[in-house]
């Protein structure tokens, strides 16, 4: 009975350390105490722009869409990196309603795009004095399509890193 319970007792610590943020000390068999510590659990190499870029991708190659937007640069300062991101969604928009015209058969992709984009980036207020060193979206170039998904993607991938 008392080792299945001191089994039973170390699984769940086990389990604990696995699913919340604590450090703990755990007691071995012969008396060895070792300190543990929980790091968060992550994918190898995820990206909370994950799905977001799987979807880009699907919709990159499309004929359906074609419309200028306002293409922030990729070698934007990375303080600037958050406002930049939010530009990009925000012309998702513009892409959504030209789909919607266009009956497009990425619609639910772009759509996809813009609710996961925005779920990323949550209803924060944007730092005042960043976003005032910062462009305003629409201080950006038009660009095409193409090169406006070119762009999106690779800001996703130099925040991934």
């Amino acid at each position: 009975q008392k080792i299945l319970l001191k089994n039973i007792c170390l699984q769940y610590q086990l389990y604990l350390l696995l699913n919340s943020h604590f450090f703990c000390l755990l007691k071995n068999g012969m008396g060895l105490i070792i300190l543990c510590a929980y790091v968060p659990k992550t994918e190898a190499g995820h990206c909370k722009w994950a799905e977001v870029l799987k979807d880009l991708e699907k919709i990159k190659t499309s004929k359906d869409i074609d419309v200028s937007l306002y293409t922030a640069n990729t070698d934007e300062d990375v303080k600037c990196q958050e406002p930049v991101m939010r530009c990009f969604f925000l012309e998702t928009e513009v892409i959504i309603q030209e789909c919607r015209i266009k009956n497009c058969s990425e619609t639910q992709d772009v759509v996809n795009i813009w609710k996961n984009g925005n779920a990323s980036l949550g209803n924060k207020k944007l730092n005042s004095t960043t976003s005032a060193k910062c462009k305003e979206c629409e201080e950006y170039e038009e660009k095409g399509f193409t090169e406006f998904i070119q762009n999106f993607v690779k800001v996703i991938q130099r925040d991934c890193k």
